[in-house]
Order: structure tokens, then C-alpha cells, then sequence
């Protein structure tokens, strides 16, 4: 999130007051049954602590609670509370109208997004009312914390068969302990039910249509949207989107090859610099030195500091760290890399910041907050397979080309032993909705194809392609000009490029 500048809170006065008296006409809502109600728009902040609430007061937004049904289908019966902020257009004489923004995850707080894609739509963004809304059980909006002993539950099924039945083991503790504590609203955590709850943002605002930006997970939200509620968006932005019929339990399936690619890339990288990390002085020297690091793994955990980290955990740091090609971003991972190759050698290893961040996230309670929402959210959309069988057999058909990266991304899930079946069919996306999706050539996690996938599910859009590039997540993030420039364009006339555009790193 960007900070605050004073300049700013200069404008702070007029914003509130707009604000204010947004609140005051804001127009009765009443959906499918849903009681008709008010938004009591009021400060973000929740405490001398809460950083974000304070940047999001400061910029002049305010935040709400929307109360909306647990099931959609009973909308008399019990309810749940959205949390979500609000920063105004400030040139209402050009408004344009209501961007719902989210941040993709699943399980990533959004409130305090629209400060953010603000700083990136530059003069655009002062036609807009940005709305960052928390998702059903995630941030603010009745959370959904499972109490796990771990964070991500991400994980390598490890070298052997007994390896792989560890994970079978910790996957169905995961489960249970979230059955044991929400197995009340677990079948309620979908995206299908997310975006129910996002059209009633819309009534309740007053808009006949919103625009949409969303990263990753929230470009498939924003495609369930637009096809769930055909003519009710405006302005539709998916950056980093997948290909809407893999999503769910076994999503990272089919990415090995662009995992590897970003891996090779950043080793390139690496070798360029050996005098500065001393991982190799080539790309196969620097690979060899990330092998030889699997290797001491598999035979002992890897002491970094005050954790352990074991060879269902390395495969997982090493595949989320190259995604990211910015000089930056490489050479944080090298120094993680750095630290893992002492830990591998048997000799004192302590975290940086980052990688104490990521350790703390992975391998701690501490990371169960975020962690929680996101399997219940994958395991509610599409039913997983029930046979541990079928992932080991997955497995090793993917370790003979993938020995890295295979086990690890046909590993086991949670979801394997959920325990409620989703309540709904996976959304099929097929409509001619206008919508501007980004991607990028190498992006590891939601890969191009799979970009190109959703572009041609949503035959009325159009794909804006950054070439020779590895990142997830481009507009406004990234830092290409090209791409910044023709989003806005696109948000500024809300005229999509008559063909798909291309950009360069």
C-alpha cells in the first residue's frame, strides 16, 4: 500500500464532505428478498494500530458494513457482515461510477486496495468511487480462521511414498480442524456466493452497473460476475487471470513448465552476479547449487534461524520466488537462496525480513488467518478428488519430467478431505461480456495460456499481452508504462482496443 502524502490530506475536507452527503441520499436496497438497508459509512481506522484504517482515513475514504445472507437462497435466515472502504470521485461533474475492486488471493484483504489502484489510474481514478470490499470470511468480513499449526498449506509430496503419506496425514488434520470450527458456514465460503454478495453492493450503492479490477483469484471472481449477472458491469479489468475451468482444489496442475522457465531465468540472472551471492557462476552452476539444496532437505530439515524447513517446504519457496523479474525481486530471492544453500551446508543461517516473513506465513499459526479462507474457498468451488491414490499417481507421472516442481504441484490439498461437497457447479464462463484482460508471457501461477483461456471464454474481450516478462500481477504493480497506459485508456473512454494489444518488458 502507498503511503500518504500530505498533499493528500489537503484534500481531506472537501472528499468528507462529498462523502457525507453520499451517505445522505444513498438509496434503499432490497434484492431477492434481502431487507432493504443503509450503509453507515464512518472512519477505517479501528484502533491506534490499524495503519491501513489510518491511510485509508487520511486518503479520505470511509468504510462500512454491509449485512448480507450467509446462504442466498434463504435470505430471511441467518446473516453475515462485509466490511468495505470507499474512496469517492472526486470530479463529480465527470463521474464515471463505482469500481468494485478485489484483490485476489483467494483470502487477500481488499479494504485497503483503493488506495493503491488510486496512485496506478492516476487521473482517472478521480472519476471513480474505488469500493474495497473484504470477501465473505476474509479481512474484516466475519473472518474464518480454522486455528492451524501452520500457515499455507501449499507443500511438496516429498521424494517417497512415505513423504507423501505425511502430507495425506497434515492435509486431513487441516481439514478436520476447520470442521470442527466452521463447519456451520463452510459450505457458504464460495465464489459463487461472493459474487451474489458483490451485486448487492451494487444495489445497495445505487448503481445500475459497476466496474470491476481484479488480480488473479479476483479476475475468475470478476468472470463469475459478469456471468452470473450479465449487464451489470461497465468497465471490466482481469489482470493475471487463469483459465476459469482449472480453478479449484487442483489449480497449480499443468504450471511446471513455466515454474521451471522462471526458475531458469532468474539462475541466468544469478550467474551474472556470482561475485555478489556466490550461487555459480552459470545458469546449470546455480541450478546445481538449488538442487544440491532439495538434496540436504530431503535428508535433513534445513535450520534457518527458529525454524525448520523441511523437502515438502523448499520445493514451495523455490517455486514462488523466481516469479518476479524486476532486479528487485531477484535479487531478494537470491539472498532466500543464499540462506538456504548455509542452512544445506550445516551452517548458521539466519532470515532476512523477507524470508522470516514467509517462514512466519508458511510455517506458523500466524499464518492461519490467511491461509484458512483461501482452502475453503478452493474446496467450495469444485469438488477434489478423494483418493490420495490419485495424487500419488499424478505425482509421479509429473516427477520423471518435473522432479522439482511435479510432486509439488499435484500434491494433495485439504480440500481431499473436506467436509461438505460444494453446494453448486463450478461456473462455466461463456459470455460476450466486454472486459480488458492483462497477462503476461512467463507469469508462473496463473500461466498465459490459461490468460488466453479466459479471453476466449469471454468472446467480448480483448487481451492486453506483456511480452518477455515474468510477473503475476501487472497493471499498476509491474511498472510498465505501456501497460498502465492502455488500462487507463480503456477506464478513461471505456472503449476496448479494437484488437489484442501487445506490450514489451
Amino acid at each position: 500500500m502507498k503511503s500518504i502524502t500530505a498533499r493528500t490530506c489537503g484534500r481531506l475536507t472537501p472528499v468528507v464532505a462529498l462523502l457525507a452527503l453520499s451517505a445522505a441520499v444513498a438509496p434503499l436496497a432490497e434484492a431477492d428478498g434481502v431487507p432493504p438497508q443503509r450503509l453507515n459509512w464512518k472512519p477505517c481506522a479501528q484502533g491506534p494500530d490499524d495503519s491501513a484504517g489510518k491511510d485509508l482515513d487520511r486518503a479520505g475514504a470511509r468504510c462500512a458494513e454491509l449485512t448480507v445472507p450467509l446462504d442466498h437462497s434463504r435470505p430471511g435466515g441467518r446473516t453475515i457482515k462485509l466490511a468495505l472502504s470507499r474512496l469517492p470521485a472526486t470530479d463529480r461533474a465527470h463521474r464515471i461510477g463505482t469500481m468494485v475492486l478485489n484483490n485476489g488471493g483467494p483470502g487477500e484483504p481488499t479494504l485497503g486496495m483503493p488506495l493503491q489502484v488510486r496512485t496506478a489510474m492516476k487521473d482517472v481514478a478521480t472519476r471513480y468511487d474505488l469500493v474495497g470490499l473484504d470477501p465473505r470470511f476474509v479481512g474484516r468480513s466475519t473472518p474464518l480462521d480454522c486455528g492451524w499449526p501452520s500457515g499455507m498449506f501449499l507443500r511438496s509430496a516429498g521424494p517417497t511414498r512415505t513423504r507423501f503419506d505425511h502430507q495425506v496425514a497434515v492435509q486431513r488434520d487441516l481439514a478436520e480442524r476447520c470442521a470442527q470450527r466452521h463447519s456451520d458456514v463452510l459450505p457458504y465460503a464460495n465464489t459463487r456466493d461472493t459474487a451474489r454478495d458483490i451485486d448487492l453492493v451494487r444495489r445497495v450503492l445505487g448503481e445500475r452497473r459497476i466496474s470491476f479490477l481484479g488480480y488473479s483469484y479476483g479476475a475468475y471472481l470478476g468472470a463469475v460476475y459478469t456471468q452470473m449477472f450479465p449487464g451489470r458491469t461497465d468497465r471490466v479489468v482481469l489482470d493475471s487471470a487463469g483459465d476459469p475451468d482449472k480453478w479449484g482444489p487442483r489449480a497449480l496442475q499443468g504450471t511446471e513448465d513455466e515454474t521451471e522457465r522462471a526458475l531458469r531465468g532468474w539462475a541466468a540472472w544469478a550467474a551474472e552476479r556470482h561475485g555478489a551471492y556466490g550461487l555459480g557462476a552459470t545458469p546449470t552452476r546455480v541450478l546445481a547449487t538449488v538442487n544440491a539444496i532439495v538434496t540436504a532437505a530431503e535428508n535433513h530439515p534445513l535450520r534457518i534461524g527458529p525454524y525448520e524447513v523441511d523437502d515438502q517446504t523448499v520445493p514451495y519457496l523455490l517455486s514462488i520466488g523466481p516469479g518476479d523479474d524486476r532486479p528487485a525481486a531477484r535479487a531478494g530471492f537470491a539472498s532466500i537462496v543464499q540462506t538456504l544453500n548455509e542452512a544445506a551446508h550445516r551452517r548458521p543461517a539466519e532470515p532476512g525480513p523477507e524470508l522470516d516473513g514467509l517462514l512466519r506465513f508458511v510455517l506458523t499459526s500466524a499464518g492461519s488467518s490467511l491461509a484458512s479462507p483461501t482452502a475453503a474457498i478452493a474446496c467450495g468451488d469444485r469438488a477434489a478428488p478423494r483418493d490420495p491414490d490419485t495424487y500419488w499417481n499424478d505425482i509421479q507421472r509429473s516427477r520423471a519430467r518435473h522432479p522439482l516442481f511435479g510432486p509439488l504441484k499435484n500434491n494433495i490439498w485439504p480440500c481431499a478431505f473436506w467436509p461438505n461437497l460444494p453446494r453448486e457447479r463450478p461456473t462455466h464462463i461463456a459470455n460476450p461480456t466486454p472486459a480488458l484482460i492483462v497477462s503476461a508471457t512467463g507469469d508462473p501461477a496463473t500461466t498465459y495460456e490459461g490468460s488466453k483461456a479466459m479471453h476466449r471464454a469471454m468472446t467480448g474481450s480483448r487481451l492486453l499481452t506483456l511480452r518477455n516478462t515474468t510477473a503475476h500481477g501487472i497493471y499498476g504493480e509491474y511498472g510498465n508504462a505501456c501497460v498502465d497506459t492502455k488500462v487507463n485508456t480503456y477506464l478513461t473512454t471505456g472503449t476496448l482496443p479494437p484488437t489484442n494489444p501487445t506490450c514489451q518488458s
